[in-house]
């Protein structure tokens, strides 16, 4: 799936009508399927993915909505969750379509008051090990960091960002959408490989 979705990206690339950024350029020299456009092409900083993203947030209880949030919103410290608790925030993006991903969630857990990631994965049923592998080698604390469940043909999977390398309780909300990419990129990855 990754691999069919990333020709398609090259493409746009060769005709100019998508930016470039780490996590493709990278899997595009490494699938060897970036010839010709290295020469013509920049990183674009990370920040710039989910500015055209659309993104809702959210009363948790009754998930009515608060408010359509601008890129603006991304400049917020993550910390606005815990302030917040009552609230999370949902976002719909085109690069979530390179990773098999719907729409992705945040918001601190009611419980244990970490930072909940919240998403459904179109993989097939068929990928489980593999998804769940990943999972327990990349997260600290893989046995209660992450559930995952498949319904209606998609994995519902929910998982603690502070438990993904890279976290920081001071970066913004922006930053750590790019996290969850990355980390989903990588997951994506691994399930090509196999």
């Amino acid at each position: 799936m990754l691999k069919e979705q990333m020709k398609q990206y090259a493409e746009r690339l060769q005709k100019g009508q998508a930016i470039l950024f780490k996590e493709e350029q990278e899997y595009l020299k490494k699938n060897n399927m970036f010839e010709g456009l290295g020469d013509k092409l920049s990183v674009a900083d990370a920040s710039a993915r989910f500015k055209g993203s659309y993104m809702e947030r959210s009363e948790k209880e009754l998930e009515s909505l608060l408010a359509e949030e601008s890129a603006d919103f991304l400049k917020l410290p993550i910390s606005y969750f815990r302030q917040h608790k009552n609230e999370f925030l949902y976002m719909e993006s085109e690069w979530f379509e390179i990773i098999g991903v719907d729409a992705i969630s945040l918001e601190t857990d009611d419980l244990f008051e970490n930072y909940d990631v919240m998403l459904g994965l179109k993989l097939q049923k068929k990928y489980s090990s593999v998804i769940r592998r990943y999972l327990e080698k990349e997260l600290k604390n893989s046995d209660t960091d992450f559930d995952l469940i498949f319904e209606d043909a998609i994995w519902n999977l929910n998982f603690n960002l502070e438990a993904v390398d890279g976290f920081s309780e001071t970066m913004s909300i922006g930053e750590a959408y790019e996290l969850i990419y990355a980390f989903l990129f990588k997951l994506a990855e691994s399930v090509e490989e196999q």
